[in-house]
């Protein structure tokens, strides 16, 4: 249990959490709660909610507020961390493109050979 990969794996894989990254991924911008909730319409406020503040506590996003008008507003964007996570995204994502069985370029080759 106090394996560095077995509570990374657990923090991670938790449902929403890698969408919730991704989304804000997407243009590197700050995005606003209601933003992040139009492009995951399937998750619930409350989980958002959680999830947001969990990444938030990890370090991997961070909160800005902006109480220069009302209502507040509160924007999130990836960190530092957050951006380098993202490295390995993308080599899970070269990995899959290149292994999954159900690729339409795996199942070529595997026909033709």
């Amino acid at each position: 249990m106090d394996c560095t990969i077995h509570k990374t794996a657990d923090f991670i894989g938790k449902r929403w959490t890698l969408l919730i990254l991704l989304e804000l991924y997407k243009g590197q911008s700050n995005k606003r709660y209601s933003e992040i909730k139009k492009a995951l319409p399937d998750i619930t406020p409350k989980i958002l909610s959680l999830r947001l503040k969990e990444l938030e506590s990890e370090g991997l996003i961070k909160k800005r507020i902006d109480a220069s008008e009302f209502p507040v507003k509160c924007f999130y964007s990836l960190t530092k961390s957050g951006l380098d996570f993202f490295t390995i995204i993308k080599d899970i994502k070269k990995w899959a493109l290149k292994w999954k069985v159900k690729n339409k370029q795996n199942i070529l080759v595997m026909t033709t050979s």
